[in-house]
């Protein structure tokens, strides 16, 4: 992996239990390890939350190996710890049955009451590898932690959310501060994972590069380290023809606006021409609101494949306001089948819901869907149930043989062969009408300059979010499309600008 993949790596539980493994049998005893977590972890709450009674709650495995270091660290200190465990001390095996017998303090039985008069909780009952709900005084516990309103620092994850999906199991509660070790797990950017964490501070406790790569993973978070030199800028000996010619299949008179969001994108995005293609109808509507976008009569399947012998149309869009049924299907068919990059969203999604197979088996070039959660759900019944939704876009993209933007608050991108990246930063604002026709714009504009489907994909979304930021509240689809510039200025000045990825701190 480059320098820009480790810092955007994440690790899910099984990688993080092979870097663990490989760690200790280089050299490094896991207690080394432990030690170096719970350091590393009462490091952080020193550095952000003044000397309080503090309760440690401590579960059966090595989290709860890490908050006994966490509370002989504090109490080292001088602060005010006490020490709860879900199980007796005699139960405890291995670096964590060493790690309390280093504490100096009595352990208590896990109660509720105990939380009473405590301005900190230390959650360390359980870690990202959590397999099963929560339920008993475990579940009982963590309820009442959610309900005292005493601020909470949780160790890896908050007990109860799976470090691979995000989701919650059983119960969790609000964390102010999540430290976790080695790299962020894809539960800390998946939702509702993410809005549980608080801030997420990851500790280095000594994992070697080289581990991180002999371990691998195929799940990042989205920013430009991964996919910055694929962006296809303008050469200064260049021209409008460099960067493509992008075509989008629009609808009729009363449904242009989407696909008019979608053109203005491309072309602000870096497409070096785009062409709105529409029924007769709607081509007067659209040439009183388009200027530097060209347009096209299109009306039907045939129309739309006598354009496309043009081989300058490199790139293609369909759906955004070109209504759901047969005639949506027969031009979507019409494009994949001449093998250009591909995009397609919205109406040509659900075109195909009683037929998905009929639309993944006309795949022939790259291909980038868009789908929405019900959408997804058309398209893939039997997989819109996966726990994950890192799972579940690369299960869908493996079948439908293409890049698939899973959107949504925490938006997944996959590919085929597994790639996976999840925004982490994408503001509410963009639950706006339109937004989506500008993703899709976003996506054909790069793909008409020459960016791979993948990377393409992935530096969408990212801008998509980016421009959105750039303008705040009272947020309208059209800003979106007028706030790319911005967004492109700040891909321009990466990385000397603010850093994408958050630091991996060294106690």
């Amino acid at each position: 992996m480059t320098p820009q993949e480790r810092d955007a790596a994440l690790l899910d539980c099984a990688g993080m239990g092979r870097a663990d493994q490989l760690t200790i049998a280089g050299g490094t005893p896991g207690v080394v390890l432990m030690e170096r977590a719970g350091r590393g972890a009462a490091q952080a709450i020193q550095a952000r939350f003044k000397p309080v009674p503090t309760i440690v709650l401590c579960g059966p495995g090595n989290n709860g190996g890490d908050g006994f270091v966490v509370a002989r660290r504090l109490s080292d200190e001088g602060w005010d710890v006490l020490v709860a465990s879900l199980v007796p001390p005699e139960a405890l095996r291995g670096d964590a049955a060493l790690m309390q017998g280093r504490w100096n303090g009595p352990v208590l039985d896990l109660r509720e009451g105990l939380l009473q008069g405590r301005g900190l909780i230390v959650d360390a009952l359980f870690g990202a590898g959590l397999s099963r709900p929560l339920d008993g005084p475990a579940l009982r516990m963590v309820e009442a932690v959610a309900a005292s309103g005493v601020p909470v620092v949780a160790l890896d994850v908050p007990s109860g959310v799976s470090g691979d999906s995000g989701q919650v199991l059983g119960g969790a509660a609000q964390a102010a501060l999540t430290v976790t070790f080695v790299r962020r797990k894809p539960g800390h950017l998946l939702l509702p994972g993410r809005s549980l964490a608080g801030e997420i501070v990851v500790i280095d406790i000594g994992v070697a590069d080289a581990t991180l790569d002999a371990v691998g993973t195929r799940q990042f978070e989205n920013g430009p380290g991964l996919w910055a030199g694929s962006v296809r800028w303008p050469r200064p000996e260049g021209h409008k023809y460099d960067r493509g010619h992008a075509l989008v299949a629009g609808g009729g008179l009363a449904q242009t606006g989407a696909s008019r969001l979608a053109a203005r994108a491309a072309l602000r995005a870096g497409a070096g021409l785009v062409t709105l293609a529409s029924p007769p109808d709607a081509l007067m509507v659209n040439a009183c609101h388009l200027t530097a976008v060209m347009l096209a009569r299109m009306d039907g399947a045939e129309a739309l494949n006598a354009l496309l012998e043009d081989r300058r149309f490199n790139a293609v869009l369909l759906g955004p306001g070109q209504g759901v049924g047969e005639g949506t299907r027969a031009c979507v068919a019409a494009a994949l089948n001449r093998g250009r990059a591909t995009v397609l969203d919205a109406d040509a999604l659900t075109s195909f819901a009683d037929a998905p197979h009929d639309l993944f088996g006309a795949v022939r070039g790259p291909t980038v869907l868009t789908p929405h959660e019900g959408e997804f759900r058309r398209l893939f019944p039997d997989l819109a149930d996966l726990p994950s939704k890192a799972e579940r876009a690369v299960a869908a993209a493996a079948r439908a043989r293409a890049v698939v933007i899973l959107k949504g608050s925490d938006t997944v991108v996959a590919d085929p062969a597994g790639m996976v990246v999840i925004a982490s930063d994408a503001p509410a604002t963009l639950a706006t009408a339109g937004s989506g026709d500008v993703l899709a714009g976003i996506v054909l504009g790069l793909l008409a300059a020459g960016m791979p489907a993948f990377e393409a994909a992935a530096a969408a979304v990212w801008l998509h979010a980016e421009a959105a930021r750039s303008f705040g509240p009272g947020l309208i689809a059209e800003d979106v499309v007028e706030r790319i510039p911005r967004a492109l200025a700040a891909l321009a000045a990466w990385p000397e600008g603010e850093a994408v990825a958050p630091r991996v701190i060294a106690p």
